[in-house]
């Protein structure tokens, strides 16, 4: 092991637990479940979709989806951004997927992430578009998931401070 990293792959841990009894049938177990990120402490509460009788208070695996795709966008178009020199001050998404209701098995078709990127004054945003996409290509997420993500980003440089 060189540098505490192991060589081979990156293993990544999940643990979920559940209590309740599905004696009742499908119309009267709890959805309601905690799920943990070791070595996160802290848990995470989840549910189903509440069209699927889960509680709208909690996450659900869909929303996880859709939000780790848009951690993995933002986090890779961070690197990207920092290594061409091009200088972030905020990035915010509004990131949206899709599940069509008559689709067999039912899936996220589409995963649409809304970044919008603030840059400082004076960046140069003429390879905005190409950084953009290489941060796509280089995203793991997106290159795990057969579903199709569409990456709809808009920048705004920030305006000059006027001396004072």
């Amino acid at each position: 092991m060189a540098g505490g990293h192991r060589t081979g792959a990156h293993t990544y841990r999940a643990t979920i637990a559940w209590e309740g009894s599905t004696g009742g049938g499908y119309t009267a177990y709890a959805r309601e479940h905690e799920g943990t990120v070791p070595p996160a402490r802290d848990p995470v509460a989840l549910s189903a979709d509440p069209h699927f009788r889960g509680d709208a208070d909690r996450a659900n695996p869909e929303q996880l989806l859709v939000l780790a795709a848009s951690s993995c966008q933002l986090l890779s178009f961070l690197h990207v951004a920092a290594t061409a020199g091009l200088d972030v001050l905020d990035y915010t998404d509004d990131a949206e997927g899709v599940m069509p209701v008559g689709e067999h098995p039912l899936r996220l078709t589409r995963i649409t992430l809304r970044p919008r990127v603030l840059v400082a004054a004076g960046s140069d945003v003429s390879r905005f578009e190409d950084l953009v996409h290489e941060a796509h290509e280089g995203c793991f997420i997106a290159n795990s998931l057969t579903t199709e993500i569409v990456v709809q980003a808009t920048v705004e440089v920030a305006p000059k401070e006027s001396p004072t």
